[in-house]
């Protein structure tokens, strides 16, 4: 037979976090980049984050969570609580505060987006890949494209430098879209996702 079971969501500690989200479905969204190196290629992941955070009506939620090392806001989106999350670390350590916080919120693979640059996709180019399978989960990223460099420009170099004052005006629509992308994405995961916190399980 089929019974219902209640799973809250673990409560963090921290006193802006919302007591509506106890029992409600969390997702985390995770900008990546080089955390106080704002405009430049490598760290596009984070306007995306702040765009939608504005979107959401969430702008001045920004705290920083010193458990993960990270800028966090929370916001709501199709049913689901949205850990927004720019790690305050460089682009090779954010993983650490991606990984902190999953363990904070009880979070597995399956319930993190990834929001970075991507070097082998043209400038305002945007693709989401979907997580694993059912028996197999992996986090689901939303590439940015920002293309490769041209002559002798490093990719160091390159990724590290401000987008150019035309790649600036294209950038715009980019985020528009990848802000689009994201949510819709986020619309098919809650129309997956167990409402109202309530879990369905088989008993034996």
């Amino acid at each position: 037979m089929l019974r219902e079971r209640i799973r809250p969501v673990q409560r963090p500690g921290a006193s802006w976090w919302p007591d509506s989200a106890l029992l409600t479905p969390v997702t985390q969204v995770a900008g990546l980049g080089n955390y106080g190196l704002w405009g430049t290629r490598h760290s596009v992941g984070m306007e995306v984050l702040d765009r939608l955070a504005r979107q959401l009506a969430v702008a001045e939620g920004w705290r920083v969570d010193k458990r993960c090392c990270a800028d966090v806001a929370l916001a709501t989106a199709h049913g689901l609580e949205l850990v927004l999350l720019k790690p305050r670390r460089f682009m090779n350590l954010n993983g650490l505060s991606v990984a902190s916080a999953a363990e904070i919120y009880s979070l597995g693979p399956e319930d993190i987006y990834l929001v970075h640059d991507d070097l082998d996709k043209a400038l305002g180019k945007v693709a989401i890949k979907l997580g694993g399978s059912a028996s197999s989960f992996e986090m689901t990223r939303l590439r940015i494209g920002i293309g490769r460099p041209e002559g002798d420009v490093t990719v160091s170099n390159y990724v590290l430098s401000p987008f150019t004052a035309g790649e600036r005006e294209k950038l715009e629509q980019i985020l528009v879209q990848a802000v689009t992308c994201l949510l819709e994405h986020i619309q098919i995961l809650a129309s997956r996702r167990p409402v109202a916190g309530l879990m369905v399980e088989r008993a034996d």
